[in-house]
């Protein structure tokens, strides 16, 4: 039994719903999102609540359960709040900077990485060191972040690179200095 799905979704007030069949358009005060659901997932409007119910209780049905609920709880909280993510670039001489829309990164490559992000996310450049990824779309969000993190991980010996903000980087201990004393 899904306990994800059965929860109802509060509308929030300046959030409107539209549901045609299988497809459902949220729109909202930051913009509007619209995905398309597994037809077998019923999503209706009552009561101010956006409530989701599944055919049966076989283990594919239960699955799409939860996450079709899921999917509808961030396209709700998207265009009301929007979701963000905050990068941290560390290392020496490493930074980051805006030129018009294109992020410009410098991370010990002898090259700068220049990347343009995609329609409805907006980056913000807090000193040279943080990176905010902004946008109503929960997945597009993530993948925009984790797009810049691949350009350069953390090190495992250092720590350099670019990190999440918060995000605990083990590092590894370097090599055992030479033994005390000569070998004969």
């Amino acid at each position: 039994m899904s306990r994800v799905g059965q929860m109802p979704i509060p509308l929030p007030p300046g959030v409107s719903v539209n549901i045609k069949k299988n497809e459902v358009t949220v729109k909202g005060p930051k913009g509007e999102l619209r995905r398309s659901f597994h037809p077998v997932m019923s999503i209706a409007l009552k009561d101010g609540n956006l409530v989701v119910s599944r055919p049966s209780d076989q283990k594919f049905h239960l699955a799409l359960h939860g996450l079709t609920r899921s999917l509808l709880a961030n396209m709700v909280k998207g265009v009301e709040g929007g979701f963000e993510k905050v990068l941290e670039v560390v290392g020496v001489g490493y930074r980051a900077q805006k030129v018009d829309d294109k992020l410009v990164l410098q991370v010990g490559y002898t090259h700068t990485v220049e990347i343009l992000p995609p329609q409805g996310i907006s980056l913000l450049i807090e000193g040279t060191n943080r990176i905010k990824v902004f946008g109503i779309d929960k997945q597009l969000v993530g993948e925009v972040a984790a797009r810049i993190r691949a350009v350069h991980p953390p090190d495992r010996y250092k720590g350099k690179g670019i990190r999440y903000l918060g995000e605990k980087i083990r590092l590894k201990p370097g090599k055992a200095g030479k033994a005390v004393g000569k070998k004969k």
